[in-house]
């Protein structure tokens, strides 16, 4: 029966607009709708498969702010059965390299865990390398990209669809895996499991809960940081051709000004 972590992300929602916040050029959550990233939801997905298929438990596990609760509560409405909430402000701005290392220690928090999922890539980052990363510190085998999983006693096959075919992966538990889109049809939490939600467990930590400095993280450690931005122009109007027997010469001139062709 295994017991399984998944990570999962609040993001700004893809319909809402996002933008950076004008102080520090950081993502401004607060300005657009928040929800739990899709490719999380199917994490979630097949983690609920496995354990209806095989038994055992499904921890969820979130680093951000108060709101994320939200996510989290989204998560256990559709069938895991608690949560860890890692909210700290000494966290604004973290780059991937601290999150990873904060997911690595509260992961550790959870007792007894076989298999880790995450999603390939959250929507408002685009990282694509969080499952990576915490694989490597915590020294775990990771299969990446799956459209398909299967656990057969201690050992997870994973099957990889590429551009050219198909990878078959496969390690020993507990073990690192990250899903893509197709690898299922996330399910839509019903009444019963909305309101079974608000009674399941979370922890909630801090960075100090989880033995790292906060000294140590936050956007003023980070590796990488923006040091300028400006909103995206509005759209200009398009330029018009008329054709009166030389439009093709006119679009032709057109592309090459614009070192098209």
């Amino acid at each position: 029966m295994p017991n399984i972590v998944v990570l999962v992300k609040q993001v700004p929602d893809t319909y809402s607009e996002r933008k950076l916040a004008s102080a520090d050029h950081t993502l401004d959550r607060a300005s657009a709708d928040a929800v739990l990233d899709e490719i999380n939801e199917r994490a979630v997905e097949e983690a609920l498969q496995i354990k209806e298929a095989q038994g055992g438990e499904v921890t969820v596990l979130t680093v951000g702010p108060e709101r994320a609760t939200d996510a989290i509560r989204k998560a256990l409405s559709m069938g895991a059965d608690k949560a860890v909430h890692v909210s700290d402000e000494s966290l604004h701005g973290a780059d991937i390299i601290q999150t990873a290392k904060v997911l690595a220690k509260a992961i550790g928090t959870v007792e007894g865990y076989d298999l880790i999922i995450a999603g390939n890539e959250s929507t408002d980052g685009v990282g694509g390398a969080i499952p990576a990363m915490i694989a490597e510190l915590l020294g775990l085998p990771q299969l990446t990209h799956a459209r398909k999983v299967e656990i057969d006693g201690s050992s997870v096959k994973v099957e990889r669809e590429t551009d050219t075919g198909r990878t078959f992966l496969e390690a020993s538990l507990p073990a690192v895996i990250s899903v893509g889109e197709k690898i299922n049809d996330p399910r839509y939490p019903s009444f019963k499991g909305i309101m079974a939600a608000k009674k399941k467990p979370v922890t909630t930590l801090t960075v100090a809960d989880l033995g790292i400095d906060a000294g140590e993280v936050g956007l003023a450690n980070a590796a990488t940081s923006v040091l300028e931005s400006a909103p995206k122009p509005p759209r200009a109007a398009g330029q018009q051709i008329t054709d009166e027997g030389d439009g093709g010469s006119k679009i032709a001139e057109y592309l090459v000004s614009q070192k098209l062709i």
